[in-house]
C-alpha cells in the first residue's frame, strides 16, 4: 500500500568474443548495448530515482575517450539515458571498417555496467549517482564502481583514507569505496611495476602491469573493513571486472557465465528471460565471493571473504524481488498460506460472511496463497460434512448439492484509480483527497453483514492505510474490515540497503511507544536511552541492541490491536483489525532467507547495531528527519 525506496539494482556484462563477433552472430554491434537495457529496465522496480550506465571499449585509439558514462535522474532516467546514447549512434556509419568502430564510436565495447538507484541516505543529485568513476591516465588506475549497498561504518573507512592521505570530494559510502579501492588498485599497479621495471621498458611495462593485475588481491585489500550488506560492480580501464557480495548475502547477486558473455544482475528471472537461459544456468553468487573476469577474459569465482552466517534478506523476498522468480513465487504463495489458520480465528470461522481480496498489485501471489488455503479449508469441511451424512445415512442430491455450493467468496475490491496529485491541497483536504486514489468495485459486499479481508504484503508506516485505504474500503459499508500483512511487524530500521533508517516512521515502533506510557512504564523509553548512549561508548562489535527493551512488556496481539486503534480513522464506521505474519510462519515460508533484522532486532553486523541504538537517541532527542 506504501512505497518503499530500495538500494539498487545492478547489472553488467562482459563480452568474450570480439566485438565484431556479435556484429556477425546476432546483427548488431550495439548487441550487448541492448542487453544492458533489458537487464535494467526489468529492473526497473528496484531504483527509480536515477539511473547510470558506464562502458568501457578496449581498443580505443589513444586520444579518443574510453571510458563512457551517462548519467540521469527521475522516474525515466533509463529511457533518457538510452536516448541520449541513442543519439550519439545515430550518425555512425556503421560500414566503416571493424577496426574503426572499435577504436571510435562511443558506448561500444567489451565492458557494460548499469545501476538503478534509489537514495537510502536521503542525499539526491547528479552527483550521487553511479557508476563512479576514478580517472587515472594509465588505463589499469582506472576504476567504474557502482553497485546495490549501504554501509555502516562509512565513518571508519572515511577516517582509514584520509589516514592514508587520500582527501575524498564527497562524504557518502559510495566515494569512500571508490577511493579506497582505487587506493588498492594503486597499490597493485606499483607491486607488478617494481616487479617489471628492470626488465620492461615503457609502453611494455604498462602492457605488463594490465596483464597482471590481480583483482582479488585488490578486493581483499580493502573488503575485510566493509561492514554492511553490499553487491558491487568494479571495471578497470583496461578490462578487468569484478561483481562482490557481502560475506552474509544480505544483498543479492546472480551470474550467468558462457563462452559469449558473462552477465550479472540482482535478479534470477531477469538475467533468464535477457538471456533466454534455463533457471538452472544462472548461478547465484555466494556470500563473500566475486565474480572476476580479468584483460585477458579468463573468468572465475574467486571466495574472497569468508562467508559469515546466512543472512539473506527476507524483505528482498517478500516486496522487493520480482515476483517471477520461481522460488520467489512459490515463498510468497506460502506466506499468504500461513495466514489461514489465524484468519480463520479472526473471523470465527465465518466464511460465509467473510470476502477476500488484495491491494496493491503486488499482494496478488500472496492473495492466491491465503486463498489456496482458504479452499483447502473448505475442502476439509465439506469432506467432514459428507462423511457425517453418510454415515447418518442422510447424503442425498439436496444435501450434497447444498455442501458443493458453498465457496470461498473472492472479489476484485480495489482498483488504483489516478495518481492525484496531493501537494495542491493541505490539511484534510489533503487526506480526503488521498483517500481516492483507489476506486472501490461496489455491489460485492453486503452492507452492515459482511466482512471484508484484504491482504498486503507488508504494512510499515502505516500512512496510506489510514489516510487512503481504510476510509475507501469503508464506502462498502462492510461490518468488519481486516487488513493482512504477508510480513511480520516491521520494528527496526534497516541500515543495508532499503530507505528505512529513522526509528519514529514504523507504526509498530509508535504503538509500543504508546502502550507504554499508557500503562504507565514511561520510564523505559529513558532508560532506553541512556543505555544507548552508553553503548555507543563501546566498539560497534561489543554493543547490543538496546531497543529490544521498547517492545518486551507486550505480546505481538497487543502491539497489533494498538495499531489497528492507531490506524482506523474516527469516521470510519466498520470495526478495523489488523492482522501481522508470524516472526515464525516468515521463516517457514522462507527458509533459504533468514535475515530478519526489520522484524527482530537481530542485525547481521555490529554497524547495524551500531546504527540502531543511534536511531533511538535521535528520535528520542527530537531529531525526527536525522539518520
Amino acid at each position: 500500500m506504501e512505497t518503499l525506496k530500495h538500494e539498487c539494482g545492478i547489472a553488467m556484462i562482459r563480452l568474450r568474443k570480439p566485438i565484431e563477433y556479435y556484429k556477425q552472430k546476432y546483427g548488431s554491434y550495439g548487441w550487448a548495448l541492448g542487453k544492458l537495457y533489458l537487464l535494467m529496465e526489468k529492473q526497473h522496480n528496484r531504483g527509480q530515482e536515477a539511473a547510470g550506465v558506464g562502458v568501457v571499449k578496449l581498443n580505443a585509439r589513444p586520444g579518443h575517450e574510453y571510458v563512457f558514462r551517462e548519467r540521469a535522474i527521475g522516474a525515466n532516467a533509463i529511457t533518457d539515458i538510452f536516448g541520449l546514447i541513442n543519439s550519439q549512434l545515430a550518425n555512425v556509419d556503421w560500414t566503416m571498417p571493424v577496426r574503426e568502430i572499435e577504436e571510435l564510436v562511443p558506448f561500444i565495447g567489451e565492458i557494460y555496467m548499469g545501476h538503478l538507484r534509489y537514495s537510502t541516505t536521503g542525499k539526491s543529485g547528479i552527483s550521487y549517482v553511479h557508476p563512479f568513476l576514478r580517472r587515472n591516465n594509465w588505463r589499469s588506475r582506472n576504476l567504474l564502481l557502482c553497485g546495490n549497498f549501504n554501509m555502516t561504518n562509512v565513518e571508519e573507512v572515511f577516517d582509514q583514507i584520509v589516514r592514508s592521505g587520500q582527501h575524498p570530494r564527497i562524504y557518502s559510502d559510495t566515494v569512500v569505496l571508490l577511493e579506497q579501492l582505487g587506493y588498492a588498485l594503486d597499490k597493485e599497479n606499483h607491486r607488478i611495476y617494481r616487479q617489471y621495471r628492470n626488465k620492461l621498458k615503457d609502453p611494455q611495462l604498462a602492457y605488463a602491469i594490465e596483464d597482471n593485475l590481480d583483482v582479488e588481491k585488490v578486493l581483499r585489500e580493502a573488503a575485510p573493513s566493509w561492514d554492511g550488506g553490499y553487491a558491487i560492480c568494479g571495471a578497470t580501464g583496461s578490462g578487468d571486472v569484478f561483481v562482490l557480495r557481502d560475506p552474509h548475502g544480505i544483498r543479492p547477486a546472480f551470474y550467468y557465465i558462457d563462452d559469449e558473455v558473462v552477465v550479472v544482475a540482482s535478479e534470477r528471472p531477469v538475467i533468464q528471460t535477457v538471456m533466454n537461459v534455463a533457471q538452472a544456468e544462472v548461478k547465484e553468487l555466494n556470500p563473500g565471493a566475486a565474480v572476476i573476469v580479468n584483460k585477458n577474459n579468463e573468468c572465475r569465482v574467486a571466495q574472497v571473504l569468508k562467508e559469515g552466517k546466512n543472512e539473506r534478506c527476507s524483505f528482498e523476498r517478500i516486496y522487493f524481488s520480482r515476483g517471477s522468480d520461481a522460488d520467489i513465487y512459490r515463498e510468497r504463495k506460502a506466506l499468504g498460506v500461513n495466514l489461514v489458520p489465524d484468519v480463520l480465528k479472526l473471523i470465527n470461522g465465518d466464511l460465509d460472511k467473510a470476502i477476500f481480496s488484495f491491494i496493491p498489485n503486488t499482494a496478488e501471489v500472496a492473495y492466491m496463497g491465503l486463498m489456496q488455503g482458504m479452499e483447502d479449508h473448505f475442502d476439509a469441511m465439506r469432506r467432514k460434512e459428507i462423511l457425517e451424512l453418510q454415515k447418518r445415512g442422510e447424503l442425498n442430491e439436496e444435501s450434497l448439492t447444498r455442501i458443493m455450493s458453498r465457496k470461498v467468496r473472492m472479489e476484485k475490491i480495489a482498483i488504483k484509480d489516478i495518481k492525484l496529485r496531493t501537494f495542491i491541497a493541505e490539511g484534510g483536504e489533503r487526506n480526503d483527497l488521498a483517500s481516492h486514489v483507489y476506486d472501490v468495485t461496489y455491489g460485492c459486499i453486503e452492507s452492515g453483514v459482511d466482512t471484508l479481508v484484504v491482504i498486503d504484503d507488508s504494512i510499515v508506516r502505516g500512512t496510506t492505510l489510514k489516510q487512503s485505504i481504510i476510509r475507501m474500503l469503508d464506502r462498502l459499508k462492510p461490518k468488519r474490515i481486516i487488513v493482512l500483512s504477508s510480513s511480520p511487524q516491521v520494528r527496526y530500521p534497516d541500515y543495508y540497503g532499503i530507505d528505512m533508517s529513522r526509528m519514529g516512521e514504523f507504526i509498530a515502533f509508535r504503538a509500543a511507544v504508546e502502550l507504554l506510557r499508557e500503562t504507565g512504564r514511561q520510564h523505559v523509553l529513558d532508560e532506553v536511552y541512556e543505555r544507548c548512549k552508553e553503548q555507543l561508548e563501546l566498539p560497534a562489535e561489543k554493543q547490543v541492541n538496546c531497543v529490544k527493551a521498547i517492545y518486551e512488556p507486550f505480546t505481538d496481539q497487543e502491539i497489533s490491536n494498538k495499531i489497528s486503534q492507531m490506524l482506523t480513522p474516527a469516521d470510519v464506521d466498520a470495526k478495523v483489525d489488523i492482522l501481522y505474519q508470524t516472526l515464525d510462519g516468515m521463516h517457514r515460508a522462507i527458509p533459504g532467507c533468514p535475515g530478519d533484522w526489520y522484524f527482530s532486532g537481530n542485525y547481521p553486523t555490529p554497524g547495524g547495531v551500531k546504527q540502531v541504538n543511534r536511531a533511538y537517541i535521535n528520535y528520542y532527542e527530537g531529531n525526527a528527519e536525522k539518520r
